[in-house]
């Protein structure tokens, strides 16, 4: 146990002269009675109350002590301990064109792609995890942070609206995608960093090519995840007619060999998710692939400790008050 303000401990020190003037004065006390002889209450025995006398003093002086410990602030003693976590440094790099509303994954492939995430994620509490999103252009969702709670909330809101209603212009931008993850993640100190990329087609916007995007993450010793989403043929993708919408047919086009070829570049693995539970798998996987051991200091929080010395004074207070009032009672 610690004392905020050991300080006021120094106040016990004035129980000793108040014990010496307490004794002193005892000494001095003259008898409240005179009698001429005093040996017809020689064989008289000793009342209770002979016993209880001193007993008011001992209690004040408890109370006394018990205030100066409560003035000193007691704490419970601060725990430093070396544990062993395990925490990386993670980028989730999302495609939200509007191919992604494709229905072959349930119910869309970007909602079961929000959905998987965001358990792996919620798996993760020691990780730093960000998310970037991209279609025609990239941009930062959520910059990386511990806080999972906000990140989820972010990530949910996510949607194929941003690129449909014309926010940001439609595509696939692999590339510009890539490279706004990499820039997230090229100053960080972690042991390891991550991105997890995930499309559901081919390159065919920005200023950046996936392979260069590739080589930069190299460059910065990130590894990156590939992961194409998406069944083999065609999938059944919601298409606005005068009848409302109608699911239409249309061909599934991922470019496997350029995400093959920035996993191989980066370090990493590129896999292919055809369902909701190949999806899951993938991420399962690619979270055990990613653990790295962590040596950290963790620290308790100090906390108050002033209760049961409170209890004591108050009880002795009370105890002195209740003493003074019946038993010990005296007549003026």
């Amino acid at each position: 146990m610690t004392f905020a303000n050991s300080a006021y401990l120094l106040l016990l020190i004035l129980i000793i002269p108040l014990v010496v003037w307490y004794i002193l004065k005892g000494r001095k006390r003259g008898a409240s009675m005179q009698v001429s002889d005093t040996a017809a209450y020689l064989r008289v025995g000793r009342s209770y109350k002979h016993y209880l006398l001193h007993v008011p003093f001992l209690l004040r002086v408890v109370a006394f002590a018990m205030l100066a410990v409560i003035l000193a602030r007691p704490q419970t003693v601060d725990r430093w301990q070396n544990t062993e976590i395990e925490g990386i440094d993670i980028m989730l790099c999302v495609d939200v064109s509007t191919s992604m509303l494709a229905q072959d994954l349930k119910p869309n492939r970007l909602d079961a792609a929000k959905q998987v995430a965001s358990e792996f994620i919620s798996g993760r509490p020691n990780d730093n995890i960000g998310l970037t999103i991209f279609a025609g252009e990239a941009f930062t969702q959520c910059p990386m942070t511990v806080d999972h709670a906000v990140l989820l909330n972010l990530f949910q809101g996510i949607s194929s609206d941003i690129a449909a209603n014309g926010i940001i212009e439609d595509g696939t931008a692999i590339g510009m995608g890539l490279a706004n993850a990499v820039t997230r993640l090229k100053d960080s100190d972690a042991k390891s960093k991550v991105i997890i990329l995930l499309t559901d087609g081919s390159n065919n916007r920005g200023e950046i090519s996936p392979m260069t995007a590739a080589e930069i993450a190299k460059s910065f010793g990130i590894r990156v995840y590939t992961i194409g989403v998406g069944t083999n043929g065609t999938a059944p993708y919601p298409m606005q007619t005068s009848m409302g919408v109608q699911l239409v047919n249309m061909p599934v086009e991922i470019d496997e060999d350029v995400l093959r070829g920035i996993a191989s570049t980066a370090d990493g693995q590129y896999y292919r998710a055809t369902s909701n539970t190949k999806l899951k798998e993938v991420y399962e996987e690619i979270d055990k692939l990613e653990r790295t051991k962590l040596q950290v200091k963790e620290f308790s929080k100090n906390q108050e400790a002033y209760l049961p010395f409170a209890w004591v004074l108050v009880l002795c207070i009370g105890l002195e008050i209740l003493l003074r009032q019946t038993v010990l009672k005296t007549i003026p």
